[in-house]
């Protein structure tokens, strides 16, 4: 583009300058007509070296009066050139070139055969003076132009990061559903399906029970992934055609089930209720929910031979929930982590489940012998502060 405007800057020249020029003037040489190339061609760089190209157009446009030729036929490109620095460099740059093309512009006036100073001193002012502003306002559109893409692309970048996190967070969320959900039943299953082959041949009726157990355990794990998978896939309770009920998210009233399968598998359990009993959040009552059925889950796999006792203190602001086991497992070299779940995981879910509403778990052995991990979870916003702090 700029190419073609120094060419109809170069055309617009040439046919001025055959035009009959001023009286007074001389009309071009074949000298003026080199110079009027050379003045108009640079404006084919003007955006790579703006200040060079201004320069070296005054300076060629300065020779130009100066051989008496008529300074009207290449004014047009000065004055591009310092539009051009003002609409690229700072004001300061684009005011000293001005400045120059001023200059050139009097120098033309004095050795004028006839003109009028003042009219020359005042087109001087006037003409790089306006095609300063513009350029400087053409300068200030393209930086704002700039930023808002910027930012946009900052606001797109975020948005990606945004939605990367998001999907992240909820492929997280999965995991510690199905980890709460398998590692449970399947615990109670593999204790109960070790004790019906044990007992099998010796004593049927025990064998028997074991096969119930696992039995209602299995049913009830593929109830609850039915339940999960389809609250993921929908985000609606109830099956894909609204006709088949699913069972509700669990809560702190099923743990009397989740203490007899455990019961079930061997493992003494006593339940404790203090407080007074209210309904809470469901989001609270599935958190507590999960980290009592991980607790216990991990006593079935880890304590053995002991006994558990879970308590579920009900305060006017929080939520405690203690479970503690006297197992010989639990103080022995076995780390915390593979404690709590075998991989770690347990552990992490737990302080996450935790940590998303605003609670706390401790997690370790006890002095006395075994293991205990206890939640605190806030159930009102003044407690929730209170956590915060």
């Amino acid at each position: 583009m700029d190419v073609a405007l120094a060419l109809g800057f170069l055309v617009c020249a040439l046919l001025l300058g055959e035009q009959r020029p001023s009286e007074g003037y001389p009309p071009l040489s074949a000298w003026g007509y080199v110079l009027t190339c050379l003045i108009n061609l640079p404006i084919a760089v003007r955006r790579r070296r703006p200040v060079a190209v201004c320069a070296v157009i005054c300076l060629l446009w300065a020779a130009y009066v100066g051989a008496g030729f008529w300074p009207a036929v290449n004014s047009l490109a000065p004055l591009m050139a310092i539009y051009t620095v003002a609409s690229m460099r700072p004001l300061r740059t684009a005011a000293g070139c001005a400045a120059l093309v001023a200059g050139v512009w009097i120098f033309g006036g004095v050795v004028s055969p006839r003109g009028s100073m003042p009219a020359v001193v005042a087109q001087a002012a006037v003409f790089p003076s306006v095609l300063v502003r513009f350029g400087a306002r053409a300068r200030q559109s393209a930086e704002r132009g700039e930023r808002l893409a910027e930012l946009t692309a900052q606001l797109r970048r975020e948005q990606d990061e945004k939605a990367r996190r998001a999907v992240a967070d909820e492929q997280a969320r999965i995991a510690r559903e199905l980890h709460d959900v398998i590692a449970h039943h399947m615990s109670v299953i593999a204790v109960q399906s070790g004790l019906a082959r044990y007992v099998f041949r010796t004593d049927p009726a025990t064998a028997a029970d074991s096969l119930a157990v696992i039995e209602d355990t299995s049913s009830e794990a593929l109830e609850e992934m039915r339940r999960m998978l389809t609250l993921l896939r929908s985000g609606v309770i109830g099956s894909a055609s609204g006709d088949e009920p699913y069972t509700p998210m669990p809560a702190l009233d099923g743990l009397g089930e989740v203490v007899e399968r455990v019961r079930a598998g061997g493992v003494p359990v006593e339940l404790s209720v203090r407080g007074e009993v209210r309904p809470l959040p469901p989001g609270i009552e599935l958190c507590a929910y999960r980290i009592v059925q991980e607790a216990l889950t991990n006593v079935l796999k880890h304590a053995r031979p002991a006994s558990a006792q879970v308590s579920v203190l009900y305060l006017p602001h929080q939520l405690q929930v203690s479970i503690t086991d006297d197992g010989v497992g639990a103080v022995s070299a076995t780390p915390v982590d593979e404690r709590v779940t075998g991989t770690g995981h347990g552990l992490i879910g737990m302080r996450e489940r935790a940590k998303l509403y605003g609670g706390t778990v401790a997690v370790g052995p006890r002095p006395e012998g075994g293991f205990g991990v206890r939640l605190t979870l806030p159930t009102s916003a003044m407690a929730a502060g209170n956590e915060g702090q």
